[in-house]
């Protein structure tokens, strides 16, 4: 194959990126769009940069070393890019290849001046855009000097910032090469950055222009502030002018000086409105040409404007493809299940079929348009209602969106005015039977599942779960659990507020509530005590346990002393439980069953931090709290006036709520019961594929949607390249942060709680399990490793069932997402945790080991240290 060194940049686009890098690549893309300027230059190729690696054998070694590095070692990191770096730039380039570089010069203009800039392979692209990662040197004049800049841009490849980029991208470092764009120096009069939508709240129908005087490199590295202008339409709907102080201008002989602006000039607009609407539409045009929105950087020269780079805005979250040009409002399905984290496709098109209502992926994550039902009068108030009981931070959210009065339109309610026909249902009994029967059908839905699924393969098993499927939301909208839910949900909310306008007391349900029966959640925290019993003791098993690294252990465990015994109890405990897993309603996570190594630190912290009985003992404890709290607010009641009639009607209630109250935790569980039988029967399916030589492994399943893989089933092929597409994108959706509410402009909000009513520097959040509680807060963001001593406060993105074992050993609960009935909430007040959900960034504002107050009661976290 000959090698080319150079390519002009008009020869170049999109589908040579591997030669050209992302910059290069895009640039060539841009030149060929109609109406767009971009500078005269070529590409010094990727060809160029494998040979010049190829001249250093050490280099070799010093790159197996990266891999070896953690990207937090920034010391080990830097130390090892730096070395690199020198080795690159003291080779010496052939003479054939400077040979080639001056020649495109001479093309050009062999003393004009020259921004030489990098293009990495992984540079620009749709899930990582690598901004600012490599080197840009403006104004380079004379052959030698390109030369020089051309070499360090190659050594740029290696900055601290570049590897430790690529690590959290998941990219291979020998797997990236430089190409290097050298490009006509264009003068500017004014020069800056248009993102064609709002880099901040994510609006695809705002344009933000960042504009100053000189050139635009003044404003990417902070050294003056921009004017901003925004754009919506045709219509610049914000103006803010900076006063600018300095600006960046060429030296004739090469280089860049900072200069003082003239007073006269500083507070005057770097662009008209005029060229500033020009400008937008020109973004237009490029964003209409790659399909995404992006973030370019112009220069204005002559009243004419040149294009000097394109790349996606890689930072904003996607909205999901409807299809239509009408208006929609979404709500996070994340939030409200605990489980913010992006699925793969097998895991979200699993949800989607298994829900009861429908839901939009974007981003890996699910949504619920809700503009139906906020378009309706009725329906907008009761959802709001609904809403803010759960999550104050969604309804605020919605409200700014409904309260710009034209995104939501109104329409009249449909439904007939006056009762439903039939009248209202008939309230349910205060029956532990009714829970009890719930129970038993729900589990005998899933035994049978599991006896008719097991002689189902091939496309007969995808026929058989669609089918599963629809019992699955049988059971799931049975109207009696319906009822039994919302029972126990509204004597929560009877109790808090008529306690509170009566006794002054706030969340005294919390109280009321602790150690219900039936919740099978908090049964399982407790079941695991229960084991930690049978293994402590047992040193040598305790020795053992200390050291399991997978999760092969259990065989191992019986040729111990006590190892029996112990590998017994953890079985007995998956088999109750093994279905469950952190981030469990991604049918893709691993299962307890299968890696029965997570559960183990949990289980010697209970060792360590427990004694026997603990299980028992905390249960009781909290039915006694419980009972002693129901004979104190009985009693201060019938001392008010009409009292006796008071007491009743709370007394009536508080039966009801611990009746039903437990049952809330059930639903869940039979979903997952259902999800790990209808896993297995995948995973065999998908290992059949794997022998079959149809998937290289068997988690690639899980990158397919379930109707794609009962395609690939049925066929026996597979696109390897929409594999590895969906690969990367789901490696990128962990840099993206899902919004609480998403509109179909693509705006994201995150809501606000517009409290004046707590200390100044609190962290805010809702108040779900009452009580105050001072400890040190530990930031866990794994539950495996989890190490927590009695007294600590945890502090975590989300908690869903997975982590009531760990709540059995902490005294408080801090976590980001979350609202008044979802599963954490719902498990501290089980346990009588202070605990306040739904703070925005309390992993990163509250730091591991500093000592905090929890407020469960008033909704607030104070740091102490």
């Amino acid at each position: 194959m000959n090698e080319q060194y150079v390519r002009d940049l008009h020869e170049v686009d999109e589908s040579q990126s591997a030669i050209v890098g992302g910059k290069g690549a895009h640039l060539g893309t841009l030149s060929r769009i109609d109406g767009v300027h971009v500078p005269d230059g070529f590409c010094v190729t990727t060809d160029a940069f494998r040979r010049i690696m190829a001249e250093a054998p050490s280099i070799d070694g010093l790159l197996d070393r990266l891999p070896r590095l953690d990207p937090d070692d920034r010391e080990g990191v830097r130390t090892l890019s730096a070395r690199i770096r020198r080795a690159v730039e003291e080779i010496a380039l052939p003479h054939d290849l400077a040979a080639e570089i001056t020649g495109a010069l001479g093309r050009f203009g062999e003393r004009a001046a020259y921004a030489v800039r990098s293009s990495a392979t992984a540079e620009d692209l749709p899930t990582a855009s690598f901004a600012g990662q490599q080197d840009t040197y403006l104004n380079v004049v004379g052959p030698a000097a390109v030369l020089r800049h051309v070499s360090l841009c190659w050594a740029s490849l290696f900055t601290e910032r570049a590897v430790v980029y690529r690590r959290r991208n998941g990219i291979d470092d020998r797997t990236v090469r430089m190409a290097v764009v050298v490009q006509r120096m264009v003068l500017p009069e004014a020069a800056g950055i248009l993102f064609t939508a709002d880099p901040v709240t994510g609006d695809r129908t705002v344009a933000t222009v960042d504009a100053g005087f000189g050139l635009g490199e003044a404003l990417v590295s902070g050294l003056v502030n921009p004017d901003v202008f925004k754009v919506r339409g045709d219509e610049v709907v914000v103006r803010t002018i900076a006063a600018k102080q300095r600006a960046l201008y060429a030296l004739p002989g090469g280089g860049t000086r900072e200069v003082a602006v003239e007073p006269r000039r500083r507070e005057q607009p770097a662009l008209t409105d005029a060229q500033v609407l020009r400008l937008v539409r020109l973004g237009r045009r490029i964003e209409a040409h790659f399909g995404t929105p992006q973030d370019i950087e112009w220069c204005l020269v002559d009243d004419g404007f040149r294009i000097v780079q394109s790349r996606p805005v890689t930072t904003l979250f996607p909205v999901p493809e409807r299809g239509d040009r009408e208006n929609h409002v979404y709500v996070s399905v994340g939030h409200n299940q605990m489980m913010t984290d992006p699925m793969k496709p097998l895991g979200y098109s699993m949800w989607q079929l298994t829900a009861m209502v429908a839901m939009h992926e974007a981003g890996g994550r699910l949504f619920v348009d809700v503009t139906p039902r906020l378009a309706s009068p009725t329906g907008r108030v009761a959802l709001l209602d609904l809403i803010g009981r759960g999550d104050p931070l969604v309804r605020d959210a919605l409200e700014t969106v409904l309260d710009r009065g034209d995104f939501v339109p109104t329409v009249p309610d449909t439904a007939p005015v006056g009762p439903p026909a039939g009248g209202a249902p008939t309230p349910i009994a205060t029956d532990p039977a009714i829970v009890t029967g719930l129970i038993e059908r729900s589990r005998a839905s899933v035994a049978a599942l599991e006896r008719d699924i097991r002689t189902k393969t091939g496309p007969a098993l995808f026929e058989f779960l669609l089918e599963a499927f629809e019992e699955h939301k049988r059971v799931l909208s049975d109207p009696l659990s319906l009822q039994v839910i919302m029972a126990g949900m509204e004597a929560t909310w009877w109790l808090n507020d008529k306690l509170r306008e009566w006794l002054g007391e706030k969340n005294s349900a919390d109280t009321l509530t602790l150690s219900a029966p039936d919740n099978v959640t908090s049964e399982m925290g407790l079941a695991l005590l229960d084991v930690a019993d049978v293994i402590r003791p047992h040193p040598e098993v305790v020795a053992f346990l200390r050291g399991v690294g997978d999760e092969d252990f259990l065989d191992d465990l019986a040729k111990l002393a006590g190892g029996t015994e112990a590998r017994d109890a953890i079985e007995a405990y998956l088999d109750r439980y093994g279905m469950r897993c952190v981030g469990e309603i991604d049918i893709t996570r691993p299962r307890w069953r299968e890696r029965p190594d997570t559960l183990v630190p949990v289980i010697l912290d209970h060792v360590r931090n427990f004694e026997p009985g603990a299980a028992a003992r905390r249960f009781e404890q909290g039915r006694r709290k419980a009972e002693q709290k129901e004979q104190d607010v009985l009693t201060r009641l019938r001392a008010l006036p009409e009292g006796d009639l008071k007491a009743a009607e709370t007394k009536a209630m508080i039966d009801r709520v611990r009746t039903f109250i437990g049952y809330r935790e059930y639903p869940k569980y039979g979903i997952i019961s259902r999800y790990a039988v209808y896993r297995q029967a995948l995973l065999r399916e998908a290992e059949r594929l794997v022998e079959a030589g149809v998937l290289t492994e068997r988690e690639d399943a899980f990158h397919l949607t379930f109707q794609e893989l009962h395609t690939v089933v049925r066929t026996h092929r597979v696109d390897a390249g929409l594999l590895r597409r969906r690969k990367d994108a789901f490696r990128s959706y962990h840099a993206l942060t899902p919004p609480r509410v998403l509109t179909s402009d693509g705006e994201a909000l995150t809501g606000s709680y517009r409290r004046d009513d707590v200390p100044a520097g609190a962290l805010v959040g809702v108040p779900v399990s009452a009580g105050t509680v001072e400890g040190r807060a530990r930031v866990v963001l794994d539950m495996a490793k989890a190490d927590l001593e009695a007294g600590d406060i945890l502090v975590t993105a989300f908690t869903d069932p997975s982590w009531s074992p760990v709540f059995v050993g902490i005294a408080g609960l801090v976590t980001e997402v979350g609202g008044l009935m979802t599963h954490g909430a719902v498990i501290a007040r089980e346990y009588g945790l202070p605990a306040v959900v739904g703070v925005e960034r309390a992993t990163r504002l509250i730091r591991d080991g500093q000592r905090i107050r929890v407020h469960g009661t008033d909704g607030f976290i104070e740091i102490l240290s």
